[in-house]
């Protein structure tokens, strides 16, 4: 990461709820993505490498640590709130906040799934996303199958609305997607 030194603005803020915190991402948290990287999905449907080369994670890291500035939105670590350990990312995405809304997407690492940092993270970033300026809803989207992900997200009070056919081009076939939505309470 020598030739870009990306930093976070500062704007990114620390959003604790046990057994979670959600932090701007650091250079030291790049295990997190190489775990990632070996994932037969998370590539697939994020912006992670296919490969757990350091270049690219270290790329993968410096982007996250520039959403906010490049006007995409808020990219968090996922972090247990007891070490500071990263075990994922949320991402609270901006590009209809003209419209009200504000679209998450998130992933855990294989090896700390099943132990609620998705439900607790998504939580805690809808709670925060919906007291921004003018925010409404927040929505999200998961395939039918991936059980798990729609489970959070209805832990953490999202409504599935319906299904959307072919709303999403993933691994080169479009897929299905659920729509889940949060609206302020």
């Amino acid at each position: 990461m020598d030739g870009d030194r990306a930093v976070d603005d500062g704007r990114t803020p620390t959003l604790d709820a046990p057994p979670v915190r959600l932090r701007a991402w650091r250079p030291d948290d790049a295990h997190v993505v190489v775990e990632a990287s070996q994932d037969p999905l998370i590539p697939l449907v994020t912006t992670v490498p296919r490969t757990a080369d350091p270049c690219a994670v270290d790329a993968y890291v410096a982007r996250q640590r520039r959403r906010l500035a490049d006007g995409v939105g808020y990219s968090f670590v996922v972090a247990t709130a007891d070490d500071d350990h990263a075990v994922g990312q949320l991402s609270v995405l901006l590009r209809d906040a003209d419209h009200g809304r504000v679209s998450i997407g998130y992933w855990v690492a294989a090896s700390r799934r099943r132990r609620g940092y998705a439900g607790a993270a998504l939580r805690v970033a809808a709670d925060w996303a919906l007291g921004l300026p003018g925010i409404q809803r927040a929505d999200l989207f998961v395939e039918p199958w991936n059980e798990g992900s729609w489970r959070a997200a209805e832990r953490a009070g999202f409504v599935r609305e319906g299904l959307l056919r072919g709303w999403q081009r993933v691994g080169g076939e479009r897929r299905d997607m659920y729509v889940y939505g949060r609206l302020i309470d």
